[in-house]
């Protein structure tokens, strides 16, 4: 186990971030993991994470809920609910061409599905792009890389020559007007407006694009001229299917999110955060959000491209019911 300090690695697209704890450690499970969830959400069979933490650092991220049994929390005195830290793991790829070469079922995998392959501290050891490598050295695979950042395009000539077989999306969570926002609580993130050359950038290539508005934010994304701008831009860029997501409240992440507003200055996108924490509030804002992206992709005759994944659990009888009777483009995740 190793631990360092990094900085900015050597990608012309990388924003400069501030020093960040990077643990490395060794995995012991399966390194290509059947996924039921993100089969349920249509977004692939299997998925890939090259760690238990990336650096970005955004406010509302779930992952901590999602992986705070594992021991090495402990072991590293760090609590999956903070950020400042990263934990990833340089044998990924190894791992990764050793089952990709084993496995008799085969598929679409996401690249990655807890923390993010083209993160600073994964990107020093370039492991988005040996882990592509390794699943495309054999056949029957296919990849939906998923990723925060920019650097990918330093990865889009290996992907060109692939480019039946990759889907490249990166998730944009605002317009680009409220980059300002939206750098508050994605502090090392690329901006929204390097996302978004890059989306165009892989537009241009030809290769295949979906888009990935996910959360949309209540008091930041979730307007209605808000989400046509996101969706014109996914359009745009010929993305084949649009997902899109209400902000998951598990954790402490609406929490967090809420104090890094008000710290930054946004104390109007803050209350909106704050009021959702209550159920009353989630839900109707959870429907609000649905009709808008209905209604935007409608706008674009292009609703059949709508993937809104929607856990119901927390939504009231009279929201599900509006739900259930208008479900265009809802993935059930219950």
């Amino acid at each position: 186990m190793k631990t360092e300090s990094v900085g900015n690695p050597p990608a012309r697209t990388h924003k400069l971030i501030m020093k960040t704890r990077v643990y490395e450690i060794r995995l012991k499970s399966n390194a290509i993991k059947r996924s039921k969830e993100f089969e349920m959400k249509g977004l692939a069979l299997f998925a890939v994470n090259s760690g238990l933490k990336c650096s970005h650092g955004c406010t509302y991220c779930s992952t901590g809920a999602s992986v705070r049994t594992h021991k090495a929390f402990k072991q590293l005195n760090e609590s999956p609910f903070q950020h400042g830290y990263a934990i990833i793991d340089p044998d990924t790829p190894r791992r990764v061409a050793k089952e990709a070469a084993s496995k008799r079922k085969r598929g679409l995998v996401q690249l990655c599905t807890t923390v993010d392959a083209w993160a600073p501290e994964a990107y020093q050891y370039r492991l988005g792009r040996q882990c592509l490598e390794a699943l495309m050295a054999e056949p029957r695979w296919e990849v939906r890389i998923l990723t925060k950042n920019a650097s990918v395009v330093d990865d889009f000539d290996f992907i060109c020559k692939h480019r039946d077989r990759i889907r490249v999306g990166l998730s944009i969570t605002a317009p680009l007007q409220k980059s300002d926002v939206i750098a508050a609580i994605e502090p090392n993130a690329s901006s929204i407006k390097a996302r978004m050359d890059a989306m165009r950038a892989a537009h241009d290539l030809g290769l295949r694009t979906f888009g990935m508005l996910c959360p949309l934010l209540p008091g930041i994304s979730d307007d209605s001229a808000s989400i046509q701008s996101l969706v014109d831009f996914e359009l745009d860029c010929g993305a084949e299917e649009i997902f899109m997501e209400p902000v998951n409240p598990r954790g402490n992440g609406l929490i967090l999110t809420q104090k890094a507003l008000e710290d930054a200055g946004f104390s109007s996108e803050a209350r909106a955060v704050e009021a959702i924490r209550s159920e009353k509030n989630w839900s109707p804002y959870v429907a609000a959000l649905l009709k808008n992206a209905q209604r935007a992709l409608a706008n674009r005759h292009a609703l059949d491209k709508l993937r809104f994944l929607l856990y119901p659990q927390s939504l009231t009888p009279t929201d599900r019911k509006a739900v259930e009777n208008a479900p265009a483009g809802v993935k059930w995740l219950d």
